[in-house]
C-alpha cells in the first residue's frame, strides 16, 4: 500500500496529465462549465482522502469522472435543482450513450468537443481565446490577461461572458458535422496551437516547457488531421512535430535554456523530423498554402540542417516574406527581421527591430527586447544590449527566460 506522501505524489502527476481530460468530460456529463471545475476539484480531494486507505483505482481517470459526476449531482441537489433521484440518475446516463466512462481516444472525443464548444462562432475570437485557455490549458486568468496584456478585469469578464453565452443560448457540446467542420476550422486550428505553444513555451513558472500540454495538443492535431484532412490541418500537425523534435535538445540538465543555434542536434528526435517533413510536403503540396503551411515549412529548413551553420536562412527570409503578406502581424515581422539578420548580419536585422518597436505594437513584448539586445551584444554594443535585455528581464515572467537575461547581462558586465 502506498504511503500518503506517495499518494499525493501520484494525484499531482494526474491533476498535471489528466485534469483536462477529466474536466472535459464532466462538462459532457454535467452540461456546465462551473459545475464540472467544482466536480473536478472535489474529485482530486476526494482522491487524496480515499486513496491512502482503498489504494490507487485501476483506472483512475474512470474513477475521477465518476466521483465527479457524484460530487455534481450533490451539489445541484444542494442548490434544490434536482427533485429526485431519478432526476441525478438521468444526468449520470443521459450523455453516456452506452460507452464506458474512460472512452477517450475516438472521434467523439472529449477535449475536441470542447475545442469546438470554446470555438463556436456565437462567441466572439478573443473570448474563444481566453475560454480556451482558461479551460483547456488550465492557465490562471492573471496568467492570461498577462500574455494578451489585457487589464485582468477585461479578461475575467470575456471568460464570464464567454461561459454564459454558451449556456444561455444552448450552445451544443459537440463536435460539428463535416458539413459545418470547413467554418469552424481556423478557430480551432488556433487554439490547438496556442495549447501547443504553452507547452512548448510557457509564459511563465519555473520550466521552459510542458510536455503533457504540447503532447495533447499533437495528439488532438493527428485527431483532427483523421476528421478532415485539409492542407492547413496538415501543415499545423508537421509544425508541431517538427519544433517538438528539438523539445530535449532546448534545455540543459538543470532546465537552463539552450538557443537554436546552441542545440546538440543529435538530440533532435529522428522520427518526428521524418514524420513532419513529409507531413510538411504533403501540406504544401495540397494546393491552398495557409499560415501553418507556411510555419511548417520554416520549420523544415532549420530540421533539414545538420547544423546551424547550413541553415538556409536565404529561404527563411522568403517564406517569412510570403507567411507577412498573408499574415501581417507584428510578431511575424519580428520573427522575418531575426531571420534577415542571420542572413544578412545583426545591423540589417536591428534596423528591422528599432523600426518594430518604433511602431509601438511590440513594446511590451519580451522577445522583442530579447532579440534586439542579443544582435546589439554581436555588434558589440554593450550598454544598448544590457537594457534591452533589462526591458526583456521586467517583462518575462518564465524562470529559465529570467535566468537567460541574467547570464547574459552578467556577461557584458565582465
Amino acid at each position: 500500500m502506498e504511503t500518503f506522501a506517495e499518494i499525493r505524489t501520484i494525484v499531482d502527476t494526474l491533476y498535471r496529465t489528466e485534469a483536462r481530460r477529466v474536466f472535459a468530460t464532466l462538462i459532457r456529463k454535467v452540461g456546465e462549465f462551473d459545475l464540472a471545475e467544482e466536480a473536478l476539484h472535489e474529485a482530486f480531494r476526494a482522491a487524496l482522502e480515499q486513496w491512502p486507505a482503498a489504494g490507487v483505482p485501476a483506472n483512475p481517470r474512470a474513477w475521477l469522472v465518476t466521483v465527479g459526476r457524484f460530487k455534481a449531482i450533490d451539489r445541484l441537489r444542494r442548490r434544490g435543482r434536482m427533485d429526485s433521484m431519478e432526476d441525478g440518475n438521468r444526468m449520470l446516463t443521459a450523455t453516456d450513450h452506452g460507452a464506458p466512462a474512460d472512452e477517450i481516444d475516438s472521434v467523439g472525443d472529449d477535449l475536441l468537443r470542447l475545442i469546438f464548444t470554446c470555438c463556436h462562432p456565437a462567441l466572439a475570437p478573443e473570448a474563444q481565446v481566453a475560454l480556451t485557455l482558461r479551460e483547456m490549458v488550465g492557465l490562471t486568468t492573471e496568467a492570461i490577461a498577462h500574455a494578451f496584456l489585457v487589464p485582468l478585469p477585461t479578461l475575467a469578464q470575456r471568460i464570464v461572458r464567454a461561459k454564459a453565452k454558451i449556456r444561455d443560448a444552448h450552445i451544443p457540446y459537440q463536435v460539428p458535422s463535416s458539413d459545418e467542420l470547413p467554418e469552424r476550422l481556423e478557430a480551432v486550428l488556433r487554439v490547438i496551437y496556442l495549447i501547443y505553444n504553452e507547452g512548448y513555451f510557457a509564459s511563465s513558472g519555473p520550466s521552459l516547457t510542458r510536455a503533457d500540454l504540447s503532447g495533447e495538443a499533437i495528439r488532438l492535431g493527428r485527431l483532427l488531421a483523421q476528421m478532415l484532412p485539409e492542407p492547413e490541418v496538415i501543415g499545423l500537425l508537421a509544425l508541431m512535430l517538427l519544433q517538438e523534435s528539438r523539445r530535449t535538445a532546448r534545455t540543459s540538465t538543470t532546465g537552463d535554456l539552450i538557443l537554436l543555434e546552441d542545440q546538440d542536434r543529435r538530440l533532435w528526435h529522428r522520427a518526428q523530423i521524418d514524420e513532419g517533413l513529409q507531413l510538411a510536403g504533403q501540406a504544401l503540396a495540397g494546393g491552398r498554402i495557409g499560415t501553418y503551411c507556411l510555419q511548417a515549412a520554416i520549420a523544415a529548413e532549420h530540421a533539414r540542417a545538420a547544423e546551424a551553420a547550413a541553415t538556409d536562412w536565404n529561404q527563411i527570409v522568403r517564406w517569412y516574406d510570403l507567411l507577412l503578406q498573408l499574415t501581417p502581424s507584428p510578431v511575424v515581422a519580428l520573427n522575418r527581421a531575426v531571420a534577415v539578420a542571420m542572413r544578412d548580419g545583426p545591423q540589417a536585422g536591428l534596423a528591422l527591430i528599432d523600426g518594430l518597436l518604433a511602431g509601438g505594437e511590440l513594446t511590451e513584448y519580451h522577445l522583442a527586447h530579447a532579440a534586439r539586445g542579443d544582435l546589439s551584444r554581436r555588434l558589440g554594443r554593450n550598454a544598448q544590449a544590457r537594457a534591452a535585455y533589462a526591458l526583456a528581464l521586467a517583462l518575462t515572467r518564465q524562470a529559465p527566460e529570467r535566468r537567460f537575461l541574467l547570464r547574459r547581462m552578467e556577461e557584458l558586465s565582465e
